[in-house]
């Protein structure tokens, strides 16, 4: 039996708490879960950031389509945002991290903790949206205020965020659904 090396970062017992970020020759990266409120405020500071990309893609689909008021082509418009706001998460989680991500040390990898692919993220992307489909569709059939739907979806997102308890390595359900999870990442060297 080979002796390994006590340094080596390649060992899978180097892997985990004590070094996060380390990979094993398969390119697998260890890491713990990190904790719920750290990743509900990478969800909020994406939101702040996805602010800058709807402006840019509303923008271009504006003087692209030549629409002088908000209302009109609506639905195109939220299409288009739609397949805009699935390049950019597709692209950058196939990378590993959003810039949110990066700034709240997180990264998203598969279940044996390698890369995930860009048809995972793809997935991923999709099935991200039970964040919000279960409480937009309940309220859809109802003429509710303004304040009642945030109350509504604000509670939603508050619940499923909470139902990550349940899993056993307390990920999101979308992610367990998607085969991928997000892992705590410290900040490599600058």
């Amino acid at each position: 039996m080979p002796v390994q090396d006590k340094q080596s970062p390649y060992r899978p017992a180097a892997m985990g708490a004590a070094n996060p970020t380390a990979k094993d020759p398969a390119g697998r990266i260890g890491g713990a879960t990190p904790p719920l409120m750290r990743r509900m405020a990478c969800w909020l500071y994406e939101g702040m950031l996805l602010f800058g990309v709807v402006f840019i893609a509303g923008y271009l689909f504006g003087t692209l389509s030549q629409t002088r008021n908000a209302m009109d082509n609506r639905h195109a418009l939220q299409a288009f945002l739609f397949v805009v706001f699935g390049i950019y998460f597709t692209w950058f989680w196939a990378r590993g991290q959003t810039l949110a991500m990066k700034t709240w040390n997180l990264r998203l990898v598969d279940v044996a903790g390698r890369p995930v692919t860009q048809l995972r993220a793809l997935g991923r992307y999709a099935l991200s949206w039970l964040w919000f489909l279960p409480p937009l569709a309940a309220i859809a059939p109802f003429r509710l205020s303004a304040g009642e739907s945030v109350v509504i979806l604000l509670g939603w997102v508050a619940a499923y965020a909470l139902l990550s308890r349940f899993h056993p390595q307390r990920q999101f359900w979308h992610d367990a659904l998607a085969g991928t999870r997000l892992v705590s990442s410290p900040p490599l060297s600058r």
